[in-house]
């Protein structure tokens, strides 16, 4: 098809939102490991499991070989409030760049959450209202991810409990306010209302708070509340299965006019957006049918991928959640206080893990100050504010446009835009007063991290 028929934004028919979800999992020769009982190193049971997570999201987090899990009907009818996302031609980024490359982004930010987020909310919301539960806890970073959880849960008629990492509930009150609109409790973790948190502000005095501590915060008050379960935004199987759909429709779209990636970039924090956007064009590089270069982009300051170990850890600071086998950086990690709240995880999503493992993607990490430059360029000439998260995609997919300037290649490079960043204005602001500074932990701060790991047998 020539180039001046592709139009700016290519949406699929309501008709073509699709009905399935994929597991990329069940094309992965090395399957993911499985999560361990911290008490005794086996594997979890779903019974194990389901004192902690919803009966039918334990059967999705464990099915390694169910290529297509049906999306039910009544969760089909919600994302057609927002959903299908456009796939976005950035033609004015070209012509700004100069480049010859074609590039291309899926934009996620189109519902009042402002993120990918909402694709895995309403999901195991539906689920837990299905199993009759009162309600549910959860942590998050940015907000995003709670946001987006309380939207779904007020939807359902759900309570909701929310531990918002602490530099983020200070930096971004007005997210912290959105939650509570739609009536969740929004508590800064580390928090004094839990053993956990109590334990590690102990530990820590003046702990500016992680994804680990809250997760841990969430997960005691899932188990120690009847009616409740805890449901997570990022990291675990079920959740990149539900946020394959962004994956699919990207392929649906592309394939509408005859288009094929070279590079699909994404930002990396636990892994929620990047394995969704990437699942089935893996999917295709997994069964030999074609190849893709595939690059997971994530913050200096918290470098899992990058600098992390291949290894068993807790997915939780306070080491009572189940171990997973990822790129970590310890549990006890506590990263800096960037401006990329979502991507502040210590772990990296086993399933990504162990693709990255077996040599099929590719990972970089980025200062905050060089994000925030490719953020502002970015909005100038798409007229979009992008998250923090999403800006570091939009930091490798311009420098990759700019290598192809270089050398004259005419590549397709799809890139994730996982949301706007209309809440994160008080990070806009340090950028523009030149108060933003960049942090790149030492050998000697990992390695701290690190010591911390358990003790596996065969690790």
């Amino acid at each position: 098809m020539s180039e001046n028929k592709i139009p700016y934004k290519i949406y699929l028919d309501e008709s073509e939102i699709p009905s399935k979800w994929y597991n990329l999992r069940a094309d992965m020769k090395n399957k993911p490991a499985p999560l361990l009982n911290p008490a005794t190193c086996q594997p979890m049971t779903a019974e194990e499991l389901s004192g902690v997570f919803c009966e039918e999201l334990v059967q999705q987090e464990l099915d390694d070989t169910t290529p297509y899990i049906d999306i039910p009907q009544e969760i089909q009818d919600f994302y057609k409030m927002y959903r299908p996302a456009p796939l976005v031609r950035a033609y004015c980024l070209e012509e700004a760049l100069g480049t010859p490359a074609k590039i291309y982004y899926k934009f996620e930010g189109n519902n009042t959450s402002g993120s990918h987020k909402l694709n895995s909310a309403i999901a195991q919301a539906y689920y837990a209202k299905k199993q009759g539960l009162k309600g549910v806890t959860t942590e998050t970073g940015a907000g995003q991810w709670g946001t987006a959880l309380s939207m779904a849960c007020a939807y359902l008629g759900l309570d909701c409990k929310v531990f918002m990492v602490k530099v983020s509930y200070e930096q971004k009150p007005f997210r912290r306010e959105v939650m509570r609109t739609y009536g969740a409790q929004v508590t800064p973790s580390p928090s004094m209302t839990t053993e956990v948190g109590k334990k590690i502000l102990a530990e820590h005095p003046g702990t500016t708070g992680s994804l680990g501590c809250a997760i841990s915060e969430a997960v005691e008050v899932a188990v120690t509340n009847p009616g409740y379960r805890y449901v997570l935004g990022s990291v675990l199987n079920q959740v990149l299965l539900h946020q394959s759909i962004i994956g699919l429709e990207t392929k649906a779209a592309l394939d509408k006019y005859g288009i094929e990636p070279d590079i699909i970039i994404g930002c990396a924090g636990g892994g929620s957006n990047l394995g969704g956007l990437i699942a089935p064009f893996m999917g295709e590089k997994l069964r030999g049918e074609k190849d893709y270069r595939i690059i997971a982009v994530e913050p200096a300051s918290c470098p899992s991928f990058t600098r992390g170990k291949f290894a068993y850890d807790f997915c939780d600071t306070g080491m009572i959640c189940p171990l997973a086998k990822m790129y970590t950086l310890g549990s006890g990690f506590i990263p800096s206080a960037n401006h990329a709240g979502g991507l502040r995880f210590h772990g990296m999503s086993t399933t990504l893990s162990q693709l990255y493992h077996d040599g099929y993607m590719e990972a970089t990490s980025v200062e905050q100050t060089e994000v925030f430059e490719a953020a502002e360029q970015f909005a100038r000439v798409e007229g979009i504010l992008p998250a923090p998260e999403s800006s570091h995609a939009i930091r490798v997919a311009i420098d990759e446009a700019l290598k192809c300037k270089e050398t004259g290649e005419e590549k397709t490079i799809v890139f994730g835009l996982t949301g706007t960043g209309y809440f994160d204005m008080v990070a806009y602001q340090k950028f523009n007063d030149g108060e933003m500074t960049d942090y790149i932990p030492t050998d000697e701060d990992l390695a701290k991290g690190l010591s911390s790991l358990p003790v596996v047998p065969d690790q």
